[in-house]
């Protein structure tokens, strides 16, 4: 009597009899690479969920620039008025399908702009910290007047040097134990410091793009 055929497959032209070491050896390898998708898909899903979330605190004249579709800019809107948890959760998700049918070139002009915008508070706060660094300065170093006015020329030097003279009267003229006064000069100081740290900041920037504009040119 002929023997029963085993049941299995061929991997590559070998046989592999259902059952078999192989067989559950190649069985675990499939299942590890299917839930490895899985893991990864659930990963992507929850980012661009994520980067969705983060376009409702974009500018409202940066997003614009990004030409999302419509669909898209619907389902953000109605996601910033909806308060319940499970309606956001839900809109949340559907936000994120959306972000899914976006290309790579505007995904990734999303995540630029995001990033330009987080950017602004952080040098906004190191522009304070350079001001404070200055008035410092000023107030300690009798040359430090002069090594302002050459690395700031717009500056008005006669004001500037009547700042920190009546911002050095001030400060000499609390009583003895007590903080120095910080009167007007003092804070007009690091007005006229910081609005010439602005200005000098968006030379750089046009600088730097003028530059960018002949190297693409050239």
């Amino acid at each position: 009597m002929p023997r029963k055929p085993k049941k299995g497959y061929f991997v590559r032209g070998q046989f592999v009899a259902e059952g078999s070491e192989l067989d559950i050896e190649y069985k675990r390898e499939l299942k590890g690479g299917i839930e490895t998708s899985k893991t990864d898909l659930k990963r992507e899903s929850a980012e661009l969920q994520a980067l969705g979330e983060a376009l409702l605190t974009l500018r409202g004249e940066a997003r614009e620039r990004l030409q999302l579709p419509d669909q898209l800019i619907e389902a953000l809107k109605e996601l910033g008025r909806i308060t319940n948890f499970e309606g956001r959760r839900r809109q949340s998700q559907f936000v994120g399908k959306l972000m899914r049918k976006l290309d790579p070139e505007t995904l990734e002009a999303v995540r630029t702009a995001l990033d330009e915008q987080a950017r602004g508070p952080a040098q906004a706060t190191a522009m304070l910290h350079e001001a404070e660094q200055w008035r410092e300065r000023l107030l300690a170093d009798d040359d430090a007047l002069g090594a302002w006015i050459e690395t700031h020329p717009g500056t008005d030097a006669q004001q500037m040097r009547a700042l920190v003279r009546q911002a050095r009267k001030d400060h000499q003229a609390g009583k003895p134990g007590e903080a120095p006064r910080q009167g007007k000069a003092f804070r007009e100081l690091f007005q006229r410091i910081r609005e010439q740290l602005s200005v000098h900041g968006d030379d750089d920037h046009a600088d730097q793009a003028s530059a960018q504009s002949r190297e693409e040119d050239a």
